[in-house]
């Protein structure tokens, strides 16, 4: 098979979202590619190295208010946070925290979390309803359950953009996602889903959500129940050997951003909708 240079803009075209809450950011065109019935990859498309001048040496991963840059070598360590100023692992109340960590060659662990003001069980809710997450989530065409059993399901998703001259790109993906009992702490409650992509593009690609609710009594000038609710996303992902996971990691960041956003408005129309019926 012919191997052939992509530029480095092509790339940012082709990962320039993060369809969904699971699915890795991974894009092939329809007009110039065919699918397989039931998985799409680039992985037909190789490229060379690219020379140093080519290659940015630094990625922005930008928040309101601020942003940090990230460094484009593969060395072990952490390469950065992105996020609005912390003090410690600490999160704002309208804000989002976002840290890579890099692990062995070409892979990277994001961690990032957003405190939302609902409680554990509505955001639980809001994740597990999987066929919905399309409905509010950017970019994500189908989200659909395949299979499900006793805190298991088995989810199809493609993830959609369409780009300038008629260009459409799709993600396809297949993710087993494992519902978590719910535990008690000293704290409050904290509940898990761990996720696996079975088939897709990278070579590995798995993480897990964590919901906690500290316990926050109800004050005499509160209005309605009040929430302290903090929503984390851990995922190591690896890509494909021909694609430098240090080319992709910027735009990963920034809609993990959008996607916890997303997860936290939508938590509040739930609340919104509540007392409207109240």
């Amino acid at each position: 098979m012919r191997a052939f240079a992509v530029p480095i803009d092509y790339y940012y075209c082709c990962y320039s979202s993060y369809p969904c809450l699971l699915l890795p950011p991974s894009f092939t065109n329809t007009k110039l590619s065919s699918f397989h019935p039931k998985f799409a990859s680039l992985s037909s498309h190789a490229t060379h190295r690219l020379p140093s001048q080519f290659r940015p040496t630094r990625l922005r991963c930008s928040n309101s208010g601020s942003s940090t840059f990230l460094d484009g070598d593969d060395d072990d360590g952490y390469c950065s946070y992105a996020g609005e100023e912390e003090s410690g692992d600490s999160v704002r109340e309208d804000g989002v925290f976002i840290e890579i960590k890099k692990l062995q060659k070409n892979s990277r662990r994001i961690r990032s979390k957003i405190s939302i003001n609902a409680s554990l069980d509505t955001v639980w809710k809001i994740l597990t309803d999987y066929e919905k997450l399309a409905d509010f989530i950017p970019g994500l065409a189908v989200s659909k359950l395949i299979d499900k059993k006793d805190k298991f399901a088995r989810l199809y998703q493609i993830g959609q953009q369409n780009l300038a001259f008629g260009l459409k790109f799709n993600a396809k993906a297949i993710l087993d996602c494992y519902e978590r009992d719910l535990q008690t702490l000293a704290s409050g409650e904290k509940r898990d889903i761990e996720f696996k992509m079975t088939e897709g593009d990278f070579q590995f690609f798995e993480g897990m959500w964590s919901i906690e609710q500290l316990a926050k009594p109800k004050t005499e000038d509160s209005v309605g129940q009040e929430y302290e609710t903090t929503l984390s996303y851990l995922v190591d992902v690896k890509p494909k050997m021909w694609l430098p996971v240090n080319l992709i990691e910027g735009r990963i960041c920034k809609e993990i951003k959008s996607n916890l956003t997303c997860i936290r408005e939508e938590a509040q129309k739930v609340i919104d909708d509540a007392q409207h019926d109240q």
